[in-house]
């Protein structure tokens, strides 16, 4: 093979070029790593977060053609959201939210009724966005591994946890030729996991790095690769993809 074969061998064309992705949650760790690499790869990004500044900053990160500022809970502001977005659009992921964990004497039941809208927001934006979507287009919905194993104060997470994958299950068949797929991250070092350990972050960073069989910690462009693979691969669906370097091998 002549030197050129070579060179035009090792280039490619972006994964998802010309296309268009909608991350909602997008201003910070996984979403804000997703939409920059989607970016990279050709698409159009749209991104929203419930904090303008950071939302604005983020924006201008990833060069994204447009962004809206809206707590993702307000299921009013999600319809008027897809209801106002240009179509047709390719892949839309959710990365919006986090886990809830509290003892059963200690739940707070309006805080846990908030959480419990995670759920509910997957079919909110299915329902709204998938008539707008091209066929072969994306709905990428995040849950963990965390809440597999029982924990005293996760009930709710563990709720959460074992229903997203059945749920990505009957959405794949419902809004089908969309696709629909679940990503199961382990510990992932985002903002969110440095607000939930707070001062127990760094400890918890070299306990992974010891223990993980990557002997890493799992960072946002993990799950980020993961996600654009799922958007670019038209031949998946319905199915949960762990990205968590081994954690659940280790029985802690």
């Amino acid at each position: 093979m002549s030197r050129t074969d070579t060179v035009s061998a090792s280039i490619r064309e972006p994964q998802l070029a010309g296309q268009t992705v909608v991350v909602i949650g997008g201003s910070s760790g996984i979403g804000l790593e997703t939409a920059r690499l989607a970016g990279a790869e050709g698409a159009r990004v749209v991104i929203t977060g419930r904090n303008p500044e950071r939302l604005k900053q983020a924006a201008l990160e990833v060069g994204a053609l447009s962004s809206a500022a809206f707590d993702a809970a307000d299921f009013d502001r999600i319809d008027r959201f897809f209801d106002e977005l240009p179509a047709p659009f390719d892949h839309v992921m959710i990365t919006a939210g986090g886990p809830y964990y509290a003892r059963l004497a200690d739940i707070d039941f309006e805080q846990a009724r908030r959480h419990l809208d995670h759920l509910l927001l997957p079919i909110q934006t299915a329902r709204k966005a998938a008539p707008k979507m091209r066929p072969g287009g994306s709905l990428l919905l995040l849950s963990g591994t965390g809440g597999r194993r029982p924990a005293l104060g996760g009930a709710l997470s563990s709720a959460l946890t074992a229903a997203l994958p059945a749920l990505g299950k009957v959405l794949a068949l419902e809004i089908a030729p969309v696709r629909v797929n679940v990503i199961a991250p382990g510990f992932v070092d985002t903002p969110l996991s440095a607000s939930l350990l707070g001062d127990g972050l760094d400890e918890r960073r070299n306990q992974l790095r010891t223990a993980l069989p990557i002997r890493r910690v799992v960072g946002p462009a993990d799950v980020a690769a993961l996600a654009i693979h799922l958007m670019a691969n038209t031949a998946l669906t319905g199915a949960t993809y762990d990205v968590d370097g081994g954690q659940q091998l280790l029985g802690d």
